[in-house]
């Protein structure tokens, strides 16, 4: 117990904030039904592109993000989630992290409601692995910018985790691969915005 105190007490606060979050909405939505049923999730807030368009219920975009289907798909984004994302708020900040999160978990859900759209081919979408690839990218553009010279997470390392993510998506069914491509661009743009007081941090905190 006393392990799981310190570990909790060493995380970043928005990054934890933002994981209870999910468990907590996961666990009140587990009571009330079942969290691997489209049509539940759908009616407590995941996203269906002719409902977000036609209908013009564009807070799903939102919702979405904090709704799982099922424990394991909860369980892989939060434990990606508790290290990457504490990752980047330590090099960013609380409000630039929660930034990158936010806005690249909806720009993600916009391109693949855009997809869908385009496609025709209709799916209830939801889970947070859209704003995890924007910290994924926000991760990628500062290593690439400080060349490499971030503590614990070295291009190579990084590159083979964001590979390994997409090979997995590309490969595994029920993913939605364009919120997680759209997330990734967005958090990569973000990292560079946000460059300038990322690199203060960075060589604020080294110990050389």
């Amino acid at each position: 117990m006393r392990e799981a105190a310190d570990f909790i007490k060493s995380r970043q606060p928005v990054n934890l904030a933002i994981v209870l979050t999910n468990i907590i909405v996961f666990i009140v939505l587990s009571f009330m039904g079942d969290t691997e049923d489209g049509y539940f999730m759908l009616v407590h807030g995941a996203s269906y592109a002719p409902l977000v368009v036609g209908n013009g219920e564009y807070y799903r975009l939102f919702t979405c993000m904090f709704l799982h289907f099922g424990i394991q798909h909860l369980f892989n984004n939060m434990l990606v989630l508790i290290f990457l994302g504490d990752a980047i708020e330590n090099l960013a900040g609380k409000l630039r992290y929660l930034t990158i999160y936010l806005v690249g978990g909806i720009v993600g859900n916009i391109v693949s409601v855009f997809y869908d759209m385009n496609m025709g081919t209709y799916k209830v979408s939801a889970g947070a692995s859209g704003a995890i690839f924007s910290v994924i990218g926000a991760l990628i553009a500062v290593i690439l910018l400080n060349r490499g010279r971030v503590p614990e997470y070295t291009k190579r390392r990084m590159f083979l985790m964001v590979s390994l993510s997409v090979l997995q998506g590309f490969t595994a069914s029920g993913v939605d691969n364009c919120a997680h491509i759209g997330g990734l661009i967005c958090g990569f743009l973000l990292g560079i915005l946000f460059h300038r007081k990322l690199t203060f941090k960075i060589s604020t905190s080294s110990p050389y």
